[in-house]
């Protein structure tokens, strides 16, 4: 009998939508998107991005979504593309089986924000459906002047401070980038939409699927000479430097992996250092990551390519392909070309 392995939990979130799904509710959260003339893109499709990949992490949706008009399914970005929307503000739903259990209201630099009657009204019947609430850049104007938002905090793009602080004194402005809590969510701009919604996705399903969106969404960059660089598995600054330098071995030899006495020797350390460092902070064995490593590295050429699995095997440092084919269901419980199919 074969006994399945399980990855370490850096490397299993790393390869999440590739492995059976983890034990998230199974019933859908439909979440909402009201553009307005001039939306900021950037803004929308950064939180869409991410619900849409947790989605992918999983076996099942998690999220449904669906965008809102104010008059018609025609909005005009603020890059100037129209964006075809679901549906019409007048179509929004609240009664089950397809009520809304998010609204968020995606504005821009060159929103109108004029009060629009039906938008107001539309925002207070969303409230007392006990729909969250939510706006994207200067997206919370319009739940201000809905009064929704009561006491809660709000981020608010710094340009549309003053009006909120002359207007609707009684709104709590934060100076956070974003804003997630159980009845409203906010964020100033592009960049922090993201953030928020990421945010959000670790409030409703668990931390394994905000780290493994994350690892897909922002792969890893660091700051090096005053250039952004990305960075591979292992350059975290909390990770002592000898684990560091042994995991970067690691990456850098992966076609023809060398022992770990020989990894320890070139880092100055001995095997029982290396040994330590990697129970103590990744809780596996370096030889086990190493592996997990390289299988990591076997996926993603599966995926990504059309080269044979011989050719993927041996560039993984595998003797070869059926032993290759057997470590690799042993971690992902199917073949390599079952993985392949999956995002064929």
């Amino acid at each position: 009998m074969t006994i399945s392995r399980q990855f370490s939990t850096t490397m299993q979130d790393i390869n999440s939508s590739y492995l059976l799904s983890k034990s998230i509710p199974e019933a859908t959260i439909n979440i909402g998107f009201i553009l307005l003339e001039n939306f900021s893109m950037t803004a929308f499709t950064a939180s869409v991005d991410v619900l849409v990949t947790a989605n992918l992490v999983h076996a099942h949706q998690i999220f449904n979504i669906t965008s809102y008009g104010l008059e018609n399914t025609n909005v005009t970005s603020d890059l100037g593309i129209d964006i075809a929307a679901t549906s019409v503000l007048s179509a929004i739903p609240f009664s089950d089986p397809d009520k809304l259990n998010i609204l968020i209201v995606c504005g821009g630099l060159r929103c109108d924000l004029n009060s629009d009657t039906k938008l107001i009204q539309l925002l207070k019947k969303a409230h007392k459906h006990h729909c969250v609430l939510g706006g994207i850049w200067n997206g919370i104007v319009p739940l201000a002047q809905a009064d929704v938002l009561h006491d809660s905090a709000c981020a608010l793009h710094i340009d549309n401070h003053p009006l909120v602080i002359e207007r609707f004194p009684k709104v709590n402005l934060t100076q956070k980038s974003y804003i997630c809590s159980d009845q409203h969510l906010s964020c100033a701009d592009a960049s922090s939409s993201l953030d928020m919604t990421l945010s959000l996705l670790e409030q409703l399903t668990d931390t394994a699927s905000y780290r493994a969106v994350k690892n897909i969404l922002v792969c890893g960059r660091s700051i090096e000479e005053g250039a952004e660089k990305l960075t591979q598995h292992g350059d975290n600054d909390q990770l002592p430097k000898t684990l560091r330098n042994a995991i970067q071995l690691m990456n850098s030899n992966i076609e023809e992996p060398i022992c770990i006495d020989e990894i320890a020797a070139l880092i100055n350390a001995n095997r029982r250092q290396i040994e330590r460092l990697f129970k103590q902070y990744l809780q596996t064995s370096p030889s086990k990551h190493y592996l997990e490593i390289r299988l990591t590295y076997a996926r993603r050429l599966l995926v990504h390519t059309n080269d044979s699995i011989t050719n993927i095997a041996i560039a993984c440092g595998f003797l070869n392909s059926n032993h290759f084919s057997n470590c690799f269901k042993l971690y992902f419980k199917m073949p390599p070309s079952h993985c392949r199919k999956k995002r064929g």
